[in-house]
């Protein structure tokens, strides 16, 4: 069961003072201005702890070199990473790729990730170049994907990237805030896609439009770190600003592995710096009380696997309602669902079978870390085995650039977060989204199907 809920309270971090408490998203953006509060409506310059691009870096370029300028603001808070259309499929990907490298080499960047190291906003999260409560702003419509610990992310445009190169600085309207609260365990087969999928069938594509979106709720907390990602990466398909997951001891626990990681390797290099940072030291919590511009709430054992049909993402179905449409090919990957966690549920669905006469199933993982790890647990094996093709870690076709594109007229059921007309870039084929388990029983049995039902 889900409703809308009249009731504005959270539970949130307990708030006693006399001040008016405040969400998550005043919280970081008061933060990031330096303010000791900020309200709803309210327009504040913002100075981003990170700010993102990717293979646009070429174009966002050329905006900010009409400043006149010769050096970035602040170079140490760029990073860029080349994922979009790797390896580059045509010469014209080939120039820019170059321009971006000399770009990154002249300004001094050293947060830059190569071809095949991975998606941005996964390669991110795995090098904890953001933490719990800062502020990330980012050329990339899902970076709210960092709301998954527990940070502010939001995406902009590439003149909104090009003048922070060039003063460190962006007005930002701070947004309204939406509680969604999710209790109980999610049912075998049910996973955090499916939930996003309902969430967005249910209050429509901009029913989050320019808001964050807080977390909440048990069924939130059983939630694993992979899960977490996919689930804030959708809400950027609810038209979100931001999103928020409350960081807990799961988050804090990945962080700081990985910034010891980081430490280990700096001292092996023969690099002094200071100690890493906790990640527990940044971390922002809502107050109760905070005023939300809607509740909704879930009971996860009501959830069901569930499909977006083509050609909106909030034209959402059960997968029973749906299960025998033919499909031609099935894409696991994305920033969405292109994580280990995604590649284990595929594995083990296709582990002993082969793909259907016809089908063909391309797995592309989200970094070169998950690919690494899955190799090692024998997940690339399985699938390939199964007659899978396993692509450089990247976007690949969620664009439509390569590595994927559909024939006209053919069907792809994929775990990506968009499938308007032409998103994989052919206008005339359908692209069905569903979670990972189901896009590769869908590979198997040559139709969607429902990986439980398999014999």
């Amino acid at each position: 069961m889900d409703h809308r809920d009249s009731s504005q309270k959270s539970a949130g971090q307990m708030n006693t003072s006399n001040v008016e408490p405040m969400t998550f998203a005043q919280k970081a953006l008061a933060r990031a201005s330096g303010c000791d509060r900020v309200d709803v409506g309210e327009v504040v310059d913002v100075r981003p702890d990170l700010v993102l691009s990717h293979d646009n870096t070429a174009a966002i370029r050329e905006i900010w070199l009409q400043f006149g300028q010769e050096r970035v603001a602040a170079p140490e808070k760029l990073a860029i990473t080349l994922d979009h259309a790797v390896p580059a499929p045509t010469t014209r990907h080939a120039q820019n790729h170059a321009e971006i490298r000399e770009f990154v080499r002249e300004q001094g960047i050293s947060s830059f990730f190569e071809v095949g190291r991975g998606i941005c906003h996964q390669v991110l999260s795995e090098e904890a170049l953001v933490l719990p409560g800062q502020v990330i702003l980012g050329a990339d419509s899902h970076t709210p994907h960092f709301g998954w610990l527990g940070a502010f992310g939001a995406g902009i445009g590439r003149s909104e990237v090009a003048a922070l190169w060039a003063t460190g600085e962006l007005w930002l309207r701070v947004p309204e805030s939406v509680l969604i609260i999710l209790e109980g365990e999610l049912p075998k087969g049910v996973t955090a896609k499916d939930f996003a999928l309902r969430i967005i069938g249910d209050w429509g594509a901009d029913g989050g439009l320019y808001a964050s979106i807080e977390f909440s709720g048990s069924g939130i907390e059983a939630l694993s770190v992979d899960s977490r990602m996919a689930l804030a990466n959708m809400m950027a398909e609810f038209g979100a600003k931001s999103s928020y997951i409350r960081p807990d001891g799961r988050t804090r626990d990945y962080l700081d592995a990985v910034l010891e990681r980081r430490a280990a390797r700096s001292e092996a290099a023969g690099r002094l710096g200071s100690p890493p940072l906790r990640a527990a030291s940044t971390q922002l919590f809502p107050d109760e009380g905070a005023a939300y511009s809607a509740t909704y709430r879930y009971d996860a054992d009501e959830l069901e696997p569930t499909v977006s049909c083509p050609h909106t993402v909030d034209n959402v179905a059960p997968l029973s309602a749906v299960a025998g449409t033919v499909v031609q090919q099935a894409f696991i990957g994305t920033c969405t669902n292109g994580r280990l966690e995604d590649i284990a549920e595929a594995a083990e669905v296709v582990r002993g079978r082969q793909l259907a006469a016809g089908t063909r199933l391309l797995v592309i993982p989200a970094s070169s870390l998950v690919l690494q790890e899955s190799m090692e647990r024998g997940y690339i094996q399985a699938l390939v085995a199964a007659g899978a093709v396993i692509g450089t870690p990247g976007c690949g076709p969620c664009m439509g650039n390569h590595m994927g594109v559909p024939a006209t007229g053919e069907v792809t059921i994929s775990s990506a977060n968009r499938n308007f007309r032409g998103r994989m870039g052919t206008t005339d084929a359908e692209i069905y989204l569903a979670n990972p388990a189901v896009v590769a029983a869908s590979a198997v049995a040559g139709r969607i199907a429902d990986p439980r039902d398999l014999v």
